[in-house]
C-alpha cells in the first residue's frame, strides 16, 4: 500500500442514482493514490451488485442490513485500516467532487503533522455558489454544534484555512493515527451528531481539525433522508435520532455547563412538540418525546476500537 494512500468510503442505502453520480465524479480526481470502498447498507434492491457491475474497480462491502451512518462507515473504516491505508475519507454518496479536492487536502496533511481531520468547503449541488458547510464550531455553553458558512454566498463569504471544532461526516478526511488513538465512529448514534462526537473525541487526543477552502465538493443535502412521508419530507425517525443524539452528545461532553445546555435544548424540543401538535403531526410529536426519553435514560456505550 503506497504511503500516503486514501481509502474513500461511500455508504449506499437505497441511493443508487446518487452513488452512481458520485462515483462518476470521483473518476476525475487528479490525486491517484486512492481506492474506493462502497458499503451497501442493506438496500432493498441489490444495488451493491449493480454498482459493482458498473464500476468494477470499487471494493464492495455488503452489510445485509441498515447499520446507519456510523455502523456502515465503520465497516469500511475497519477494512481500510486492515489494508493499511494511511488516510480515510468519509464521503456522502449524494455528493459530487472537484478534480483537485483530494489532492488539496492531502497537501495540507503533508505540511502539518498535528492535523487529524480535514474538511473541504461544501456547496449545494444545485446552487454551487451557495455554501452548505465550511466546518463547525462547538458552543460549549449551550451544547450547540454550529455550522460555519451555512447558506452563505461564496462571493460574500471568504472562508480561510482555520482550525475547527468539528468536521461534517458529509466529507471528512481522517489520518489513520487519529482513528487508532480515538477509536471509530460511535455506532450507538446510528445517524446524526456522530461526526460531532467523533471530532470532539479526536481533538481530545491532541489532533487538530481544519477547513481546506481550496478543496470543494457539492452536496445534494439530504438525499437519503428527504423522502416523502405522510407527515412531510423528513420522517419521524429523523427527528427521533436528532433529539436523542443531541442529548447523548451533551451527556458525553462532561461539561460543567451541561445544565444550561440541557435546559436550552429541552426548550427547543418542547417548542417542536407544540408545533407538531398544532399541525397534527402526531408521529413526529411522539418521535421527539421518545427521543427526549431515550436521550436521558439509555446507557451510553463507548465507541469501538480497532483492531
Amino acid at each position: 500500500m503506497p504511503n500516503p494512500s486514501v481509502a474513500i468510503i461511500l455508504v449506499n442505502w437505497n441511493g443508487l442514482i446518487f452513488t452512481r453520480a458520485c462515483l462518476k465524479s470521483l473518476q476525475s480526481l487528479d490525486y491517484t493514490a486512492f481506492e474506493i470502498f462502497v458499503v451497501d447498507n442493506g438496500s432493498e434492491n441489490p444495488e451493491g451488485a449493480q454498482l459493482k457491475e458498473e464500476f468494477p474497480h470499487i471494493h464492495l462491502l455488503e452489510t445485509g442490513k441498515n447499520l446507519g451512518f456510523s455502523g456502515g462507515n465503520n465497516v469500511g473504516i475497519r477494512k481500510a485500516l486492515e489494508l493499511g491505508f494511511s488516510h480515510i475519507l468519509l464521503l456522502n454518496n449524494d455528493t459530487e467532487v472537484e478534480a483537485g479536492f483530494l489532492g488539496n487536502m492531502m497537501h495540507q496533511f503533508s505540511h502539518n503533522p498535528k492535523l487529524g481531520i480535514l474538511q473541504p468547503l461544501i456547496c449545494f449541488l444545485h446552487e454551487k455558489q451557495k455554501i452548505w458547510g465550511a466546518g463547525g464550531k462547538w458552543q460549549k455553553l449551550l451544547g450547540r454544534a454550529i455550522t460555519l458558512g451555512d447558506r452563505k454566498n461564496i462571493q460574500s463569504y471568504s472562508p480561510k484555512t482555520e482550525e475547527l471544532d468539528w468536521a461534517t461526516g458529509c466529507c471528512m478526511l481522517i489520518k489513520r493515527e487519529a482513528i487508532l488513538e480515538a477509536g471509530l465512529l460511535n455506532e450507538q448514534y446510528f445517524a446524526y451528531f456522530e461526526d460531532v462526537e467523533w471530532s470532539l473525541r479526536i481533538r481530545k487526543q491532541g489532533f487538530e481539525i481544519a477547513l481546506v477552502p481550496e478543496a470543494r465538493i457539492y452536496h445534494e443535502a439530504g438525499g437519503s433522508s428527504k423522502k416523502k412521508h405522510d407527515e412531510g419530507v423528513l420522517s419521524p425517525r429523523v427527528f427521533y435520532y436528532h433529539v436523542r443524539n443531541q442529548l447523548f452528545l451533551l451527556r458525553s461532553s462532561n461539561s460543567n455547563l451541561s445544565f444550561v445546555g440541557f435546559s436550552y435544548h429541552i426548550v427547543r424540543f418542547t417548542l417542536w412538540m407544540i408545533y407538531f401538535l398544532l399541525r397534527g403531526r402526531f408521529k413526529k410529536l411522539k418521535a421527539v418525546a421518545k427521543g427526549i426519553r431515550d436521550g436521558f435514560s439509555v446507557k451510553l456505550k463507548p465507541a469501538p476500537t480497532w483492531p
